[in-house]
């Protein structure tokens, strides 16, 4: 008899299922290893080359880690995934693993800060050159490629912090160069970039994927060819991921759908009450009608986010004054997490920029950005408009 097709579930169901295997515990269960006994010289041989094998050596794979690749490579209907000690550990992978000295990258202005500066700082110490374009503007990438020489374009959508969206469809439609789309602000319960056509979605998984502040993972999802290419520098990088970040990972795959469901809507009342306030100007927010690109979110998002960013009137003392004032609200450089936090990037984690380059990626002196987390939104309303008091 042919064998019963499962039905295709929706993410949020999926959130629940992946990353079990044949593991009947319903809690993720840790490996601690770092080394494993060989059966024999073949077998040995075998296991140092077969990226699946996760009983050999820690940078090889782990059974832990391996449940967490399989979760996200199924969670984002990829063939498999590579995880990694951090998000930039990812990052850095698909950047040096793909490109070879002379290649060129093309990559958008509207960057988290560590990718700018890995691609302005140390990508041309290995004789990559990058172009940076601004990737709302139609055409922009496209127009970059330099035809037989670009291997990669770089795309973040929502970019941080400025909440900016790049065309899914558009960047896909691009031949020639592997596309990579740093998804982290959407996670896969929102968009998945590969249903696009993107080449590969990377997510820095210690933010909304974990979602509890106790994990410091990055993961890379795509085709097999290319993860298998990847995972043969990273065991060379060395930036594998721990178990027990990837256990705790798991864990915070199965709340997934219903955080970011409370976190989405919280960010979509602050920014309409931010939207009013005559202390705040320019906010920004895909679910905000004033958003340039509010139906393009409509179309490839399936929810907004619980990220949000907006000016202060009054610059860089208003928004230092902010960040000091909230109570409910934390201060902190990190997203995704139980607790809303706030911070101010021109302080930061884009601190590091240029002046015309901070105004390249959409920040201001007076830029605040909000990671809204499970409190009662009653509360953070009430707590942002006592901060922007006086502000």
């Amino acid at each position: 008899m042919p064998k019963k097709q499962e039905p295709e579930l929706h993410p949020d169901s999926l959130a629940i299922r992946v990353g079990r295997g044949d593991d009947l515990g319903l809690a993720p269960t840790l490996h601690p290893s770092t080394t494993y006994l060989t059966p024999s010289i073949d077998d040995g041989r075998r296991m140092a080359t077969d990226r699946t094998e996760a009983r050999f050596y820690a940078r090889q794979g782990n059974p832990t880690v391996h449940a967490f690749e399989s979760a996200m490579a199924e969670l984002e209907g990829a063939e498999a995934a590579r995880a990694f000690a951090s998000g930039m550990g990812a990052m850095s992978a698909v950047i040096l693993g793909l490109c070879d000295s002379g290649s060129h990258i093309v990559a958008q202005n509207q960057l988290y800060s560590g990718t700018t500066m890995f691609l302005q700082l140390h990508c041309p110490r290995f004789g990559i050159e990058v172009s940076f374009v601004d990737g709302t503007e139609p055409g922009a990438f496209a127009n970059a490629v330099q035809k037989g020489r670009t291997q990669l374009i770089v795309a973040e959508t929502p970019a941080n912090p400025s909440l900016d969206l790049i065309d899914l469809e558009a960047l896909a439609a691009i031949k020639g160069p592997i596309k990579v789309v740093d998804s982290t602000f959407a996670p896969p319960v929102i968009q998945r970039p590969l249903d696009y056509g993107i080449d590969l979605s990377l997510h820095s998984a210690t933010k909304s994927i974990a979602g509890h502040n106790d994990a410091s993972l990055g993961v890379v999802s795509g085709s097999e060819e290319l993860i298998q290419w990847i995972w043969g520098f990273a065991i060379l990088q060395g930036a594998n991921a721990s178990p027990f970040d990837a256990m705790n990972a798991i864990r915070g795959l199965r709340t997934l759908p219903i955080r970011i469901e409370r976190q989405s809507a919280s960010a979509q009342a602050l920014a309409e009450r931010l939207s009013d306030h005559p202390a705040v100007d320019n906010v920004r927010f895909p679910g905000l009608k004033s958003h340039p690109q509010h139906e393009l979110a409509k179309k490839q998002m399936s929810q907004f986010g619980g990220l949000l960013s907006f000016d202060i009137v009054g610059g860089l003392d208003a928004g230092r004054r902010f960040v000091k004032k909230v109570k409910l609200a934390q201060m902190a450089t990190s997203l995704g997490g139980p607790e809303t936090l706030v911070t101010h990037p021109a302080s930061t984690s884009h601190v590091g920029l240029l002046p015309e380059e901070m105004a390249a990626a959409g920040i201001s002196p007076g830029t605040i950005r909000v990671s809204a987390g499970l409190e009662h939104v009653g509360d953070l309303i009430a707590d942002f408009e006592q901060a922007l008091a006086g502000a």
